[in-house]
C-alpha cells in the first residue's frame, strides 16, 4: 500500500508562521522576507514528511490565511469593495483583516470544525484565472526533489461555501475551464487532490447533476491521476459517487459512523479505482489502535485489492498540534498522544505493515491510559448515573423577564460586551512572569485587579449599561477553565490554526471531568464591589469546552458534555450565592458541531440542550443567564437556540450585514437578543452609520424590548485605542436609536 497525507499544519512547530505573519503586518517585516520566511517553512514541512515516510506529499495546502481564501484569490473571487485594488497581497490580507475604508469577508466554520474560512462573494464577478497557485507550489517543491501531490479546493465546494451567486449551476460552470487549465498545467503531477468535503453533506440531485458534469470535463483535462478527496462524515451519494470519472475516492473511515465501510461492503467499489483510506483520526490526539486500524485495512482489502490503496489521515493534520516531540507531559498521557508528525509515522506504519511490537506498543500505551485514576473517578461515575430526566428554570420567560426588569432597570437597547477586553503584551508578560514563578501571586493579583479597576472605570466613562470584568486573567476561554477541572490537561505547544494568525491550544479531555474550586467568583464579585451597575460573571459552556478540547474518545461525547455541565453547574451556584446575578455561559461553538447530515442533527442537538441546561438551570428566576454565539447559520438551529432558554443571547452580526437577522424573520423569538453590531476581528474603527444600520435592520424585525447592543465577539485581541473608539461609537449608536424609539413611544 501507498501512504498519503491530505495536509499539514502550517502554524510550524513554534508558530513560526504566526509570528512572521504578524511581524508582516505590524510593518516590521518586508514583503520580500516575508515570502522567503514564508518559503522556508513550506519546504520544511516536506522535507519532514518525505523523512517520516510519506509517499504521496500534499503541495498547495499552505497558506498565509485561509484556503477557501487561496482557493477565491486565484480565481479573481474579490468583493466588490475591494475588486479595486491590485491583485496584491495587500489585497489578499485586506479582504481577510479589512482596511481603513473597507470591512473585511465575512467569517465563518469550516463544516463541524473551529476552523474559519473567509466566506467568497461572488456580487456579479466573472471569475478569471490570476494565478496558477498548485503549478507555483509543486515546481517550488521540485527544488528539493519532491515531486508532490498538489491540492486544490474543488469547484462545488467552493461555490457551496460562498456567497452572493444567482445561479449555482452557472457558478460552478464559470469556475471550471479555469480548474481545467489550472489542471492541464499541471501535467507533470502523477497525482492530483481535488477536495470536495461537500460530498459528505446532503446535495440534492440538481447539485449532483452540477458536480457529475463539471467532474466529466475536469477528467479530459489531465493525464494526471485525480483523487476526489472527502472528508468529516460519509459521503451521502456512494453509488453514485464512485462512478465519478476519477482514479481515486478519499473516504473517511474515522467520523463516518461506520456508513462509508457499510457501503462498500453493500456496493463494492470499482476495481480500476484506488481507494483513498482515511484510517488515522486527522481531527483528534490519541494514538491509534493500531490493531483496530489493521481490522480496518483488512475489511477494507476485501474489496479493494492491496496496491489500490492508499493509507492516509482521514481529514488535513490542519487540526493537529505538530509533533508531540515538544511536550514533556506525564509518561501515561504523552505515550497516548500522537500530533500530526506521529500520525503520519503510523500511516506509514500501516501501509508498510505494522509488525507485532508496534502493535504492542499502542495497545500498551492505550491500556495504562484506561486504567489510570484520573478515568476512574467514583464521584463523577455516581452523579453521571443519577442524572435528571428534564432540567428546566423555575419559572417561563414572560414571568422571568418581568422580574429581571424590575431587578436590572435597564433601558431599552441595553449596550454590553462580550466578555474580554484587550490582552496587552505587558497582560501577557505579567501572566507569563507569574506562570514561571519570576511573580509572586500577591503582585500577580494585585496587577489583575488594577486591570479590572482600570477597565471598569473606563466602561462606565464610554457609558455601558452592563459590564465585565475583562477576563485578564485568562489566557483561553476553555483553557481558563480546563486548567482549573478535573480531567483537562495542557501542553506547551499544542497549538492550531483557528482564523487568521490566531492559534489556539485546545485542552486534552483524558478523565473524568470534575469541578474542584471556584474560578471565577474572586474577580466578578471584586469588579462587581467596584460599580452599581451590574457586572456579568463569565463561564464558557459544556458543548463549547467540547468542541474546543481535544475530547476522549474512549465514551460518547454527550456523556463527556454532560460531566462538562455538571462541574459548571457548580460553578454557577457560586456565582449567584455570592450575589452575582446576570451570568453568561458562553456556547459560541454549539454550531459548529452539528452534524453535517441532517439526520443526525436532532440528537446532537438535544444533547446539546440538556448540557447547557444542566449547566444553567439551577439558578432563581431573578437571576439572567446570557449565552453567546458565534457565526452561524442561525435558521438551521432556532429552535434549538429558543430551547436553551437563556434569558439573553448574543450573536455575530456584523460581518455578514445583519442577514443573520434574518432567521428571526420566519421564526417567533420572544427572549433577548444582543447584537453583534461590529466585527471585532478587524482592526478598523467601525463608523457610526455602519452600526446605525445593523441596528436598525434588526429593529425592522424584532420588538425593541427584545434588543441589546453589544460587539460581535470579545475585544481581547484588539488593541485599546481601537476598544475604547468602537465602544464609544456603539455606545453613542445606541443612545440615538433609544432617543428615537422612546421618542415614538411617547
Amino acid at each position: 500500500m501507498k501512504s498519503s497525507n491530505l495536509g499539514y499544519p502550517r502554524i510550524g512547530e513554534k508558530r513560526e508562521w504566526k509570528h512572521a505573519l504578524e511581524r508582516f503586518w505590524a510593518g516590521d517585516l518586508e514583503e520580500t522576507a516575508f515570502l522567503q520566511e514564508m518559503k522556508e517553512l513550506r519546504l520544511h514541512h516536506l522535507r519532514k514528511q518525505q523523512e517520516i515516510g510519506i509517499d504521496l506529499i500534499p503541495v498547495g495546502d499552505f497558506s498565509f490565511y485561509d484556503h477557501v481564501l487561496d482557493a477565491a484569490f486565484m480565481f479573481g473571487i474579490v468583493p466588490k469593495r475591494f475588486a479595486q485594488q491590485e491583485m496584491s497581497l495587500r489585497t489578499y490580507f485586506d479582504i481577510a483583516r479589512g482596511n481603513d475604508t473597507a470591512v473585511a469577508a465575512e467569517m465563518t466554520k469550516w463544516f463541524n470544525t473551529n476552523y474559519h474560512y473567509i466566506v467568497p462573494e461572488w456580487d456579479d464577478v466573472a471569475p478569471k484565472l490570476i494565478e496558477n497557485r498548485p503549478l507555483r507550489l509543486y515546481e517550488e517543491a521540485k527544488e528539493i526533489g519532491i515531486h508532490g501531490k498538489p491540492v486544490l479546493l474543488g469547484p462545488v465546494t467552493l461555490v457551496k461555501l460562498s456567497k452572493g451567486y444567482e445561479s449555482f449551476k452557472r457558478a460552478v460552470e464559470a469556475l471550471v475551464p479555469l480548474y481545467e487549465q489550472v489542471l492541464s498545467e499541471l501535467q507533470e503531477a502523477v497525482w492530483i487532490q481535488i477536495d470536495e468535503p461537500i460530498l459528505a453533506t446532503d446535495l440534492s440531485d440538481e447539485e449532483f447533476e452540477v458536480l457529475h458534469a463539471a467532474y466529466t470535463k475536469l477528467r479530459k483535462a489531465t493525464n494526471s491521476r485525480l483523487i476526489l478527496q472527502t472528508y468529516f462524515d460519509s459521503i451521502t451519494r456512494y453509488k453514485e459517487v464512485v462512478k465519478l470519472p476519477v482514479d481515486a475516492i478519499g473516504l473517511d473511515f474515522v467520523h463516518d459512523r461506520g456508513e462509508n465501510l457499510l457501503s462498500l461492503q453493500q456496493y463494492g467499489f470499482p476495481q480500476e479505482k484506488y481507494l483513498a483510506a482515511g484510517v488515522i483520526d486527522g481531527r483528534n490526539v490519541w494514538r491509534a489502535d493500531l490493531k483496530s486500524k489493521q481490522h480496518v485495512l483488512e475489511q477494507l482489502t476485501k474489496i479493494v485489492p492491496n496496491d489500490r490503496l492508499l493509507v492516509q489521515p482521514s481529514a488535513s493534520l490542519l487540526h493537529v498540534p505538530v509533533t508531540v516531540k515538544e511536550e514533556s507531559l506525564e509518561d501515561t498521557l504523552q505515550n497516548a498522544l500522537a500530533f500530526a508528525d506521529e500520525k503520519l509515522a503510523e500511516v506509514v506504519l500501516l501501509a508498510t505493515g505494522a509488525d507485532s511490537a508496534a502493535i504492542e506498543v499502542s495497545s500498551i500505551a492505550l491500556q495504562a491510559l484506561a486504567a489510570s485514576p484520573a478515568r476512574n473517578h467514583e464521584a463523577v461515575r455516581k452523579a453521571m448515573q443519577n442524572l435528571p430526566a428534564e432540567v428546566e428554570r423555575n419559572s417561563p420567560f414572560t414571568e422571568r423577564r418581568e422580574l429581571q426588569q424590575a431587578r436590572f432597570g435597564l433601558p431599552l437597547l441595553p449596550t454590553t460586551t462580550i466578555g474580554s477586553f484587550p490582552q496587552t503584551a505587558e497582560v501577557r508578560q505579567k501572566r507569563r512572569a507569574w506562570r514561571r514563578g519570576e511573580l509572586p501571586d500577591a503582585t500577580y493579583q494585585a496587577y489583575i485587579r488594577a486591570e479590572i479597576k482600570k477597565w471598569i472605570e473606563m466602561q462606565e466613562e464610554i457609558g455601558l449599561d452592563v459590564l465585565v470584568h475583562g477576563e485578564f486573567e485568562r489566557t483561553d476561554m476553555v483553557e481558563y477553565f480546563g486548567e482549573k477541572l478535573a480531567g483537562f490537561q495542557f501542553t506547551q505547544n499544542g497549538w492550531v490554526q483557528s482564523y487568521g494568525s490566531r492559534c489556539v491550544k485546545p485542552p486534552l479531555i483524558y478523565g473524568d471531568v470534575a469541578f474542584v474550586a471556584p474560578m471565577t467568583v474572586k474577580e466578578t464579585l471584586y469588579a462587581q464591589s467596584l460599580v452599581n451597575k451590574p457586572v456579568k460573571g463569565m463561564l464558557t459552556g459544556p458543548i463549547t469546552i467540547l468542541n474546543w478540547s481535544f475530547v476522549r474518545d474512549d465514551m460518547p461525547r454527550r456523556d463527556v458534555a454532560n460531566q462538562i455541565a455538571l462541574a459548571l453547574r457548580e460553578e454557577v451556584e457560586a456565582l449567584e450565592d455570592h450575589g452575582i446575578r446576570m451570568i453568561q455561559v458562553d456556547e459560541p461553538a454549539l454550531r459548529e458541531g452539528l452534524p453535517l447530515k441532517r439526520k443526525h442533527w436532532d440528537s446532537y442537538l438535544a444533547d446539546a440542550v440538556y448540557a447547557f441546561k444542566l449547566a444553567t438551570t439551577v439558578v432563581r428566576d431573578t437571576t439572567q443567564i446570557h449565552t453567546h454565539m458565534c457565526y452561524s447559520n442561525f435558521e438551521d438551529i432556532i429552535e434549538a437556540i429558543a430551547a436553551l432558554d437563556a434569558d439573553v443571547i448574543s450573536i455575530e452580526t456584523s460581518r455578514s450585514h445583519g442577514e443573520l437577522i434574518g432567521a428571526f424573520e420566519t421564526h417567533t423569538y420572544e427572549k433577548g437578543i444582543g447584537l453583534g453590531v461590529y466585527d471585532i476581528h478587524s482592526p478598523r474603527v467601525p463608523k457610526l452609520s455602519e452600526i446605525e444600520r445593523n441596528i436598525a435592520r434588526a429593529l425592522q424585525v424584532l420588538h425593541p424590548k427584545q434588543i441589546w447592543i453589544n460587539p460581535d465577539c470579545g475585544l481581547k485581541t484588539r488593541g485599546i485605542d481601537e476598544t475604547v473608539a468602537g465602544l464609544c461609537i456603539m455606545v453613542q449608536a445606541a443612545k440615538r436609536a433609544r432617543r428615537q424609539l422612546e421618542a415614538v413611544i411617547q
